[in-house]
């Protein structure tokens, strides 16, 4: 029986790929990639030159089968997504769920994610923390902002710089202006930064700065006491 690899790649700076998972990549049967051009940069990068296929969340449902089937012929196989870890708001739980029902082993590599810098950086408490991932667009979006709202410990979520001051006006309905969060962009890569403040003050920062890049959003749990931090403070 083959095995199956969970490899986190970069989500932004190619420095951040270990040696392990590199290691990994080129030892490996076969590569499944969330995209193939986005992942192709990456493994051409590393002189990786193990065959790749596709695996996203618009044919995981068809291709989780096969894939199980080429594991249980004795293939070794490894999952990446276009950033971070597989299976964190990207293609990888159908897959892991599938081998765990035929008793394939699955070994995920440590490495990188977007959330754990932006919590770290946001000077939150990290203690217990809620990972919410990208917010329903429509169907239960309320429902899950006031839940979020009401959350005792501190909340991550994904969004797009599309959506940001939506968001954050969204957030400040439920929450309050003075809610204590942080926005993080563009983690690990060249214009990494953070800015952290009141919902109100990074509502009115961000509709004055359009936003560009990834974007994590840190929010503080309501009887959280930090001081309010009047400045943006900017991590480079």
């Amino acid at each position: 029986m083959g095995k199956l690899y969970i490899v986190p790649t970069p989500v932004g700076n190619m420095a951040d790929m270990t040696p392990r998972a590199i290691e990994v990549l080129k030892g490996c049967d076969r590569i499944f990639a969330e995209d193939t051009r986005t992942s192709g940069v990456l493994l051409r990068h590393f002189g990786i030159e193990t065959p790749c296929s596709s695996h996203h969340k618009f044919n995981e449902h068809t291709t989780v089968r096969p894939i199980i089937e080429l594991l249980l012929a004795g293939e070794t196989i490894a999952l990446i997504s276009d950033a971070g870890t597989p299976g964190v708001s990207d293609p990888g739980f159908l897959l892991t769920r599938e081998c765990r029902r035929e008793c394939v082993d699955v070994e995920t590599l440590p490495g990188a994610t977007a959330f754990v810098p932006a919590l770290v950086n946001s000077g939150l408490p990290t203690d217990r923390f809620t990972f919410e991932g990208f917010l329903p667009p429509k169907k239960g979006r309320r429902t899950r902002l006031e839940r979020i709202a009401a959350n005792d410990c501190t909340s991550i979520i994904y969004e797009s710089p599309l959506r940001l001051v939506k968001t954050l006006g969204e957030l400040i309905e439920v929450c309050g202006a003075d809610r204590q969060a942080s926005v993080s962009r563009e983690i690990s890569k060249l214009h990494d930064t953070t800015h952290r403040g009141t919902l109100g003050e990074l509502e009115i920062y961000f509709k004055e700065n359009i936003p560009r890049g990834e974007i994590v959003i840190v929010l503080g749990a309501p009887e959280d006491n930090t001081p309010k931090v009047h400045k943006n403070k900017y991590k480079d």
